[in-house]
């Protein structure tokens, strides 16, 4: 027995009361009254196809080239959008309504951020294994590109630590194989926004983040020890970067280490700089001069690292011999002026390879394997992480951020920068710079240029150890310690694919230790969708019999099914009672489902038990139905469970001449 879902007024589509859509639901008006007049109020038949006297659908006969100029004018008409086109090209959003104070404040952020991303750019170079103007390179047109296609403001587009240290691992500090990198990653990065695949970065969750964010950390920070310390240490993991610093710690150098550690503490204190505030706390009770002094401070913070850059610089300058050099490490000569326009290298002679073999086009490419894909990933979790960190609650496009990277990378690709994306300590120095949109990226772009044409030459002199001190300083606050205590007290399981992953890309090149957290998490997901939770309560009915009321908290597909069946079985065999399994969640079965469930009704039919359905979605129960099993019964009122069991003649064994009401919860 199984009623009719709609005759029992269970299921609604209240989208109808709401609709402007006048939707006429009578036969006669629709397809025509006896006499064959039509209404005119009814839906309108389609063009592309006949309908001939014998009641069979011919397609029209249509040239060649008449498809191709339908087709043509059907994807202009939906791409050419004003709603398309203000989604992939964000600038037509905002520029209509630029104005002076937007100006003004692009302007200030611009140059601010400029000023950050120099020394960055320096520095994440040897990050990548490269020389510092790769760095510069790959700084300036990305942020040209970005202005048109980016859709927050507070992305500056640049080299970053993190997918630096992912640069260096792929291509081993081969300038050739790292710009052939950036083109890829940006055709890919582009392609992936093209087919709407930006959801892929919500497989890699918040504990698989921050255990792989923390590891780089770490990573980073070791692989300028040697830099502080002025000796040299290959490898790319943790344990080969400090298996060979331990190895080489006897050629420490006195200058490089007291310059690095110095550079280190005076960062960390110009750090609090801009926290900082002379006068009342409230800015509207300060006086102008006070307001101006607060300013001063926190430009000098904020700009700490182009300050340290400059006094350092300074410093080699003035204690360079030109018959001992400098007394500490210096980044040495870096070409003067812009970079050619050449298409990146596809092809490596004997003498550009680490093997000394030649390398086509195709071995390049299949030497980067999965970094093909993680880098691209990587990208759009920083950049998305900047974009989230200062929307204010506005959803986050994260398919055309990554198309947006991708083009600035590609663009980067032809100016020999390697792969780049937002970095967020940037992002947030241009956000309380009062960035207004992605214009500013014009200025710091501009900053780049005017420093690759006139002062590389100066750049000569910059220590190392400075360098070094800029990336420890400030990647040790991106160790993500403090997630773990809220993490243990809100789900302790969850730190087992963030620990997992944090060892994993310590022990292992990244891009495997960030696949092994994404894998890690995929099992727990596909773990919890085969073992549902089910709770178990034996309820009594209103016409005053006891029955056992099964409800599993999701839906019902093949890798849980047997699970569950067992479940029914082991629960239902404790109480000989009839079995109500509440089907108000499970929202979705497949074919496996339905074979199991027909075994489970033999299963009861056979001890002669008693099953129902409650609330079985009328999708799902066709799919049951579809096996055609013996004693298939839904019901969606709880007053029908007392019919049901009256049609099958069922009476409940009395105890003392009463039947216990009992209410027992569990969960299995």
């Amino acid at each position: 027995m199984k009623p009719n879902p709609a005759s029992d007024h269970v299921y609604f589509n209240d989208g109808f009361k709401c609709s402007s859509i006048s939707i006429n639901t009578n036969l006669n008006e629709m397809n025509g009254d006896a006499n064959g007049a039509g209404s005119g109020n009814g839906s309108q038949g389609s063009n592309e196809f006949i309908l001939t006297d014998d009641g069979k659908k011919i397609i029209p006969p249509m040239k060649p080239m008449s498809c191709a100029k339908s087709w043509l004018q059907e994807r202009s008409r939906k791409t050419f959008k004003k709603k398309i086109l203000h989604k992939r090209l964000p600038i037509l959003r905002w520029l209509p309504k630029y104005n002076g104070t937007d100006a003004v404040g692009d302007l200030v952020a611009g140059i601010t951020v400029g000023l950050t991303v120099i020394p960055q750019a320096l520095a994440y170079s040897g990050i990548a294994g490269l020389p510092a103007a790769y760095g510069l390179y790959g700084s300036f047109l990305g942020c040209f590109v970005y202005i048109f296609l980016g859709s927050c403001k507070d992305v500056p587009v640049g080299p970053s630590a993190i997918v630096a240290l992912l640069t260096f691992q792929v291509a081993q500090g081969s300038w050739q194989k790292s710009v052939l990198l950036c083109l890829l990653c940006g055709m890919v990065e582009m392609l992936m926004g093209l087919f709407g695949l930006g959801f892929l970065i919500d497989f890699v969750s918040g504990p698989v983040s921050s255990g792989f964010t923390s590891a780089v950390s770490l990573i980073i920070l070791t692989s300028q020890v040697k830099n502080i310390l002025g000796i040299s240490a290959k490898g790319t993991t943790f344990v080969e970067i400090w298996t060979q610093i331990i190895h080489n710690i006897k050629d420490i150098r006195a200058p490089d280490t007291i310059l690095g550690i110095t550079c280190i503490v005076v960062l960390l204190i110009m750090r609090l700089l801009p926290s900082c505030k002379v006068g009342p706390k409230e800015p509207n009770l300060r006086t102008k001069t006070q307001n101006i002094i607060n300013k001063l401070i926190w430009i000098i913070g904020t700009s700490r690292n182009a300050i340290l850059v400059i006094v350092c610089c300074v410093m080699g300058v003035l204690l360079h011999s030109y018959n001992d050099g400098t007394p500490f490490k210096v980044i040495g000569y870096i070409p003067q002026g812009l970079p050619s326009f050449a298409l990146p290298p596809i092809h490596l002679n004997v003498n550009q390879t680490i093997t000394g073999k030649e390398e086509s086009f195709l071995d390049m490419v299949r030497g980067m394997g999965s970094g093909l894909i993680v880098i691209p990933l990587i990208s759009l979790m920083e950049n998305i992480a900047i974009c989230k960190a200062f929307a204010n609650g506005k959803p986050v496009d994260a398919s055309q951020e990554l198309i947006a990277i991708g083009a600035a990378n590609i663009a980067n690709s032809f100016v020999q920068g390697f792969p780049g994306t937002g970095a967020l300590s940037r992002g947030a120095v241009n956000n309380a710079s009062g960035v207004r949109t992605p214009l500013s990226n014009i200025y710091s772009g501009a900053l780049v240029i005017l420093s690759l044409i006139f002062f590389t030459p100066y750049f000569y002199y910059i220590p190392n150890a400075t360098l070094a001190a800029i990336i420890i300083a400030a990647v040790v606050f991106m160790v993500e310690v403090k997630v773990v205590k809220p993490m243990w007290r809100a789900k302790k399981s969850d730190l087992v694919p963030g620990l997992v992953t944090f060892v994993a890309c310590l022990v292992l090149p990244l891009e495997m230790g960030i696949l092994i957290g994404v894998g890690l998490n995929v099992i727990f997901i596909l773990y919890s969708a085969a073992r549902p939770k089910l709770s178990v309560d034996v309820l009594t009915s209103p016409g005053g019999t006891e029955y056992l009321m099964i409800t599993p908290d999701r839906c019902i597909i093949f890798p849980s099914v047997d699970y569950v069946r067992n479940l029914v079985n082991k629960q239902s065999l404790r109480n000989s009672i009839p079995v109500v399994i509440d089907a108000s969640h499970i929202y979705g079965a497949d074919f496996t489902a339905a074979t199991v469930i027909e075994s489970l009704l033999r299963d009861f039919a056979s001890r002669h038990q008693l099953i129902f359905f409650y609330n079985l979605k009328p999708s799902i129960c066709n799919l049951f139905e579809s096996l055609s099993p013996t004693e298939f019964v839904v019901y969606y009122q709880e007053q029908q469970l007392d019919e049901l069991l009256k049609e099958r003649d069922y009476r409940q064994s009395k105890t003392d001449g009463t039947a216990a009401a009992t209410a027992i919860a569990l969960t299995v």
